[in-house]
């Protein structure tokens, strides 16, 4: 994370936001579409901030609507008044996206939707698949772009070690790499003279951001004296824009640079083996079965990227709804113990993954919603738009950690590819909210709620939403 520049630091010594019903009301308005298309601009704050006002409409409309993924950074969606009718709704250049709850689950549910992205290519696509740069091939061939029995098989063996009884013992060290990321938080402050409940911190920058990813470097393997190095390199990966050609190469160098350390480890942990993941999978079989080599980097990259950039973003997420909503956040203050159902209601209001970044293919004629959809259509789940939708969740655009139904969300999706990580990061974002508050029950946003931008984020390119920067008085 860079340090914050002058404006920020003068603005972490204003006030606290005024007392309302909900300063981020800017967040859930946008103007009504005077018809053709709407522009899902996922580089744009704007569009981020008013996305889920958008979503309501294209729910109204329609439980799937054509799109247009647009190559770069716009994802395209035309409002069309013939969607809901049984006619053929898309051509090989278009994808569907899917708006309302029912039917996200029964497409997440759909064995005849394909999640490997060969699905239904040309030959000739298929040819330029088949000359990817080496580094890459490893990361397109991923547990999450793979169907049954392939991913039944890589599944089996690393399931085990995220079952939510397996991430229950793992609670006392992340509650120790909690309490150390906070004990440094406070040492700086006093460092620079400030005393609680004034000292001055940024919430992403030195706690959200770093818990994960010591959290995933512990359970994964990852040498602390290698972590710096490793952190930097995955720090690059993720802030290198992919949709920008120049750095291409940047980004392949990066990928390189990272393939060859995980080879490395791979090498150690058959040498001398420890009780972490990757000792595991270097050593594990299942029916006579083991990952291969080229599995194993696709594996460490799945689970240190995406479990570590889903978590930053629940937590930043999570503090910034609570801050919205007086009335919330009071409630928190009086029990930290309702930080189970905080992170619920924050993985339905403004969960982590807008939409499932990988598309689903139809691998046959079928229907979903009452709508027919044809073989080779491409498919995407709008998770935000499911998780508020009002026939699933009353009154969904309130925020409420006590609300009984929050755990019904669909954030980290359904079935087969349900999110490995889901309940690494349940319990990530339960020890943080119950932490922060626990210890510090006069903390506060140290600017106005307006100010904070989504868009910015980890990820924010990739279909997830978060905030870079949460400057905060602890």
């Amino acid at each position: 994370m860079t340090p914050m520049d002058e404006s920020q630091k003068q603005s972490v010594e204003g006030v606290p936001p005024p007392a309302g019903t909900c300063p981020f009301k800017h967040l859930m308005e946008a103007p009504t579409p005077s018809g053709g298309p709407v522009v899902l601009d996922r580089e744009n704050p704007e569009f981020l901030a008013t996305a889920y006002a958008t979503y309501a409409r294209l729910r109204e409309q329609a439980p799937v609507v054509r799109t247009l993924f647009a190559k770069g950074v716009l994802d395209t969606v035309r409002v069309d008044s013939r969607v809901g009718s049984t006619a053929d709704l898309v051509s090989s250049e278009e994808r569907l996206l899917v708006t309302r709850y029912d039917e996200a689950v029964a497409a997440l549910l759909d064995g005849s939707l394909s999640s490997d992205f060969r699905a239904g290519m040309t030959p000739q696509q298929l040819e330029g698949v088949a000359h990817m740069p080496e580094e890459a091939k490893p990361l397109a061939d991923s547990l999450i772009s793979r169907d049954p029995p392939d991913h039944t098989r890589l599944r089996k063996l690393v399931q085990p070690s995220f079952t939510a009884r397996a991430m229950e013992t793992l609670r006392p060290r992340v509650q120790r790499i909690t309490d150390a990321l906070l004990d440094k938080a406070e040492r700086e402050a006093a460092g620079r003279g400030q005393a609680a409940p004034d000292r001055q911190m940024d919430l992403i920058e030195a706690f959200a951001y770093p818990m994960p990813i010591t959290v995933i470097s512990d359970l994964l393997g990852i040498p602390e004296e290698d972590r710096e190095r490793i952190n930097h390199l995955a720090e690059l990966l993720m802030n290198t824009n992919r949709f920008d050609s120049s750095l291409v190469a940047a980004r392949r160098e990066q990928t390189r640079q990272f393939n060859a350390y995980l080879e490395e480890l791979f090498e150690r942990k058959r040498r001398e083996p420890a009780e972490d993941m990757i000792s595991q999978m270097v050593h594990t079989r299942e029916d006579g079965d083991m990952l291969g080599h080229e599995e194993m980097i696709s594996m460490v990259h799945t689970l240190f990227f995406a479990g570590h950039l889903t978590t930053v973003n629940l937590i930043g997420n999570g503090m910034v709804a609570l801050f919205s909503h007086p009335d919330q956040h009071a409630r928190m203050v009086a029990d930290p113990a309702l930080a189970k159902g905080m992170v619920e209601e924050t993985l339905r209001y403004w969960g982590p993954v807008d939409y499932i970044g990988t598309p689903r293919t139809t691998i046959a004629d079928t229907q979903l919603g009452g709508i027919s959809i044809p073989q080779g259509a491409k498919l995407s789940v709008c998770l935000s738009s499911a998780n508020r939708d009002p026939s699933r969740f009353p009154d969904p655009d309130v925020y409420d950690i006590t609300r009984p139904e929050a755990h019904r969300n669909i954030a980290f999706g359904k079935g087969i590819h349900v999110c490995l990580g889901a309940p690494l990061a349940r319990l990530e974002g339960q020890v943080a909210f119950e932490t922060l508050f626990r210890r510090y029950p006069k903390l506060r946003l140290a600017v106005p709620v307006e100010q904070l931008k989504w868009g910015a984020g980890v990820g924010s390119g990739i279909g997830l939403r978060g905030f870079a920067r949460i400057p905060v008085l602890f």
